[in-house]
């Protein structure tokens, strides 16, 4: 319990305001229309399906509204850099789950949709219908200056009809774009045809303008004058309607709402298109690449330089390369620490375009281009993530596994600078580093990093401020017979090259929390993970398990997502 209130509570709290917003305006939408006085005669040639089909547009306009804030990266980096991180944890911790979020929001938009679009087929049903079944109220209401039912005559087509009106033809577009949208995002899609998942998100912009556009029509229409017209009365006596002397004696009168969606979505829609514009005034800005490395194992290492850039430990920024794509861009954990004089990531060669801006800096042939050559790339960010947070805490343990190990470049070599420069204003004051990978010389680039980090402690004399821990999950017959022969006597590992031994196995984490756990009571251990959610869930459990109230071990989870 008491690491489900470290870890979960505030998240649940967040998650749970938000689920009971969508309750609260379904419900209060729907007793709207469905029993106030206004809707009767509406109620009356639509039937049930209209305080569902309204119920469902309000929790729509909601989402909608939500869902493009989850995406303002500029906004979320901004108000983790300056809200207080112990009073505000609970936001910030959803934050860090801003695509995840995304997608639950998403997920109720498409329910909704179903909802919301089923609901207004049998309304357009019953409209066409109603000439036949209520026939008697749509004459009497076609008296008024208006009628309540768009549909003017009899045996008409419903689907024609659908499609006549704005909010039907406005709706299909609408609801075609959320299918590609939704379709186009599955992990297979997203993973493999990364383009397709690209291109075809950008038609969220002909999403909103339907939105916009959808409740023009005036379609759904409210009686204004109750008071002088009892709906409810003369409903049951049609044929009083403007006779004198009784209470049906003036005629019902109405309006419409007209477009609604704007109030919700406006604001959020003004703060991302200055997002865009703050974005795409940063692709404009030059950006000198000083080097290109190239690793084994296809990683290519990029050094850049812009004017005014500078950022955080953990920060990640997105990449465009014009020559490649003038849409396409890509984000990558920065590799470099802010105390140095440029910034870095590392590129893995796995996909498409990283293929082709190998292919561009050279790094696919045995020559590298001078860097004059080399093709203008624009840069966005630096944006923040969970990992930023690492220096909030006085232990860290930092966990990557295969190519999630890359957030973690930029991490240890800050927290080590930050060491050297002012260890008294430096909060942490122990790191555990993790790195699970399945073939050693997958990240080499890593390697020499982690030995240049273990000769400038033993120089200070400070050898274990970070405890460095490498576990081999995949090795061979041949590797084995080395290990036999080279271990005993090696001084540095013979697979990593480092002072700190390589175990071979997965590593036991219930054994290793509960070390760091005695080894530091009274203490908050900020847990960082980057690598597949397969094992993200193991240790997240195992952060929940490990928290022991009664000595006062808090760890706290954190995964890096972008």
């Amino acid at each position: 319990m008491f690491g489900f209130k470290v870890n979960e509570l505030g998240r649940y709290i967040v998650v749970l305001v938000w689920m009971l917003i969508n309750i609260i305006l379904f419900v209060m939408t729907y007793i709207d229309y469905g029993s106030t006085k206004k809707f009767t005669y509406l109620r009356a040639v639509i039937k049930k399906g209209l305080p569902i089909a309204r119920g469902a547009a309000m929790v729509l306009n909601f989402n909608c509204m939500l869902i493009l804030l989850t995406m303002c990266r500029n906004i979320i980096s901004l108000i983790r850099s300056h809200c207080n991180y112990a009073v505000m944890r609970p936001v910030i911790r959803v934050l860090d789950k801003c695509v995840t979020f995304h997608k639950y929001i998403a997920y109720t938009i498409c329910l909704m949709t179903i909802v919301h679009v089923g609901a207004h087929c049998f309304n357009f049903e019953n409209l066409a219908n109603s000439w036949e079944t209520e026939e008697k109220i749509n004459h009497k209401l076609s008296q008024s200056n208006e009628m309540v039912n768009p549909i003017r005559e009899k045996n008409a087509d419903p689907v024609t009809e659908l499609f006549k009106s704005i909010p039907g033809l406005t709706g299909a577009v609408i609801t075609l774009c959320l299918i590609v949208m939704v379709s186009s995002s599955t992990e297979l899609i997203r993973r493999s045809y990364f383009e397709v998942f690209w291109y075809f998100h950008h038609l969220f912009i002909l999403f909103f303008i339907g939105l916009l556009v959808h409740g023009i029509g005036r379609v759904l229409r409210f009686q204004t004058n109750v008071k002088e017209h009892d709906p409810e009365y003369c409903l049951d006596h049609l044929d009083y309607w403007g006779k004198k002397d009784t209470n049906c004696s003036e005629l019902p009168t109405f309006d419409s709402y007209g477009a609604s969606t704007w109030k919700f979505i406006l604001v959020p829609l003004i703060l991302y298109f200055l997002e865009r514009c703050l974005r795409f005034y940063r692709s404009l800005q030059g950006v000198q690449v000083v080097k290109v490395i190239k690793h084994p194992s296809n990683v290519v290492e990029i050094h850049m330089k812009k004017s005014g850039f500078s950022c955080e430990a953990g920060q990640y920024i997105c990449i465009q390369c014009s020559k490649i794509s003038q849409l396409e861009w890509h984000p990558f954990t920065l590799t470099s620490a802010p105390e140095e004089d440029y910034f870095s990531v590392h590129v893995r060669v796995v996909g498409d375009w990283t293929s082709a801006l190998s292919r561009e800096l050279g790094a696919d042939g045995d020559q590298l281009r001078n860097v004059s050559e080399l093709p203008r790339m624009a840069v966005d960010g630096p944006y923040g993530t969970a990992s930023t947070d690492v220096f909030k805490y006085n232990v860290v343990m930092c966990i990557g596994a295969g190519i999630g190990v890359t957030p973690f470049a930029s991490i240890l070599k800050s927290i080590w600078y930050r060491h050297q420069s002012s260890p008294d204003n430096l909060c942490v004051q122990k790191v555990y580093f993790y790195w699970i990978c399945r073939e050693s010389f997958a990240f080499e680039w890593f390697s020499d990093l982690l030995k240049l980090l273990e000769i400038q402690m033993a120089e200070s004399n400070h050898s274990d401020f970070i405890q460095i821990n490498i576990f081999l999950t995949k090795w061979d017959t041949k590797m084995a017979k080395r290990l036999v022969l080279e271990e005993p006597t090696a001084e540095r590992d013979p697979i990593t090259g480092l002072f700190s031994r390589t175990e071979y196995g997965r590593p036991g984490w219930k054994d290793i929390f509960k070390s760091v756990a005695v080894a530091h009571n009274n203490t908050n251990i900020g847990v960082f993970f980057c690598g597949p959610s397969g094992l993200s869930h193991d240790l997240h459990k195992m952060c929940n398990q490990s928290n022991d109230e009664t000595k006062g071990v808090k760890f706290f989870y954190n995964k890096e997502n972008f």
